[in-house]
């Protein structure tokens, strides 16, 4: 299967990246030639860490065959041979709008048009569409080659057909599809989000230290990162809109985003990505908080 992925940016080329672990031709758009080498480097950083940990006796010609099957370029009317599309853009509608209305000249008809949106709504997405039967919601977790989980969303319009060749893509992927209804949030996000809304609430409330509130849900909850690592890991940007997402989506106070994160973003300190958010991350690999 030859697959089109639109954005390079941390989902996307992770996604790009798992598809031709698995064997298809990926073409990996972005608009960025930048973003674009950018994101070879950091799947071949992947790739060698994966091969290592698998133990395989040929470890570079693995690597190798990976990337020899993804192709880049900042041309999107190429995607018109692609088999399926999976767009990972900015988690923006107004971006995400005009990708699928692209995509939906270009692409040929029976090809599922994919959204990685953690948030928004498919069934808005494929309106922008005149095939939203062929629209769906394919949310993969981050980082993407480690874990298993893909929300599959069905929107109002998405076919029976579009959602079991989503499914078995994920399936084919080595990953586990879970199918949720198209909601604000979906699942994971509705779920995760107001927690870290929260623990940053407690951190500007002055009821806890950033380190201290990680320690509570690590060692108590037995959470792996605790939120406001996890938030840095996202981005804080990215928390952000997905909070204003809900806010919106249900006029809810509980979903209401924390000032704090608001006053950070507008400062540009969006978590690992720019170096700074609720730890630095410059000198230390896993962030030392500098408050």
């Amino acid at each position: 299967m030859r697959i089109g992925v639109v954005g390079a940016g941390t989902m996307g080329s992770g996604i790009a990246q798992v598809a031709a672990f698995h064997g298809h031709q990926v073409y990996l758009c972005d608009m960025e030639r930048s973003s674009l080498e950018r994101a070879v480097r950091n799947i071949e950083k992947s790739l060698g860490r994966i091969v290592r940990k698998m133990d395989a006796p040929d470890q570079d010609g693995l690597s190798g065959r990976t990337l020899k099957l993804i192709e880049t370029g900042t041309e999107r009317e190429v995607l018109a041979e692609s088999d399926f599309v999976i767009e990972a853009v900015f988690e923006d509608f107004t971006i995400k709008q005009e990708v699928f209305r692209q995509l939906d000249r270009i692409c040929r008809e029976g090809v599922v048009l994919a959204s990685n949106t953690s948030s928004i709504s498919i069934t808005r997405l494929a309106a922008c569409t005149g095939r939203p039967e062929a629209v769906v919601g394919m949310h993969f977790m981050n980082p993407v080659p480690v874990m298993r989980l893909v929300e599959i969303i069905r929107g109002l319009e998405s076919s029976d057909s579009t959602l079991q060749k989503t499914r078995d893509l994920t399936l084919n992927l080595d990953k586990v599809p879970v199918e949720v209804k198209d909601f604000p949030g979906f699942v994971a996000n509705r779920v995760l989000l107001p927690m870290l809304n929260e623990a940053m609430f407690v951190v500007m409330e002055g009821i806890a230290e950033v380190e201290a509130v990680d320690q509570v849900m690590k060692l108590g909850m037995n959470h792996p990162l605790g939120p406001l690592q996890l938030a840095d890991l996202i981005g804080l940007d990215v928390c952000l809109d997905i909070l204003n997402v809900l806010f919106e989506g249900y006029r809810d106070s509980k979903y209401r985003p924390c000032p704090l994160l608001q006053q950070m973003v507008d400062a540009g300190r969006l978590g690992r990505k720019s170096g700074r958010g609720f730890y630095e991350y410059s000198d230390r690999k896993d962030g030392v908080n500098k408050g």
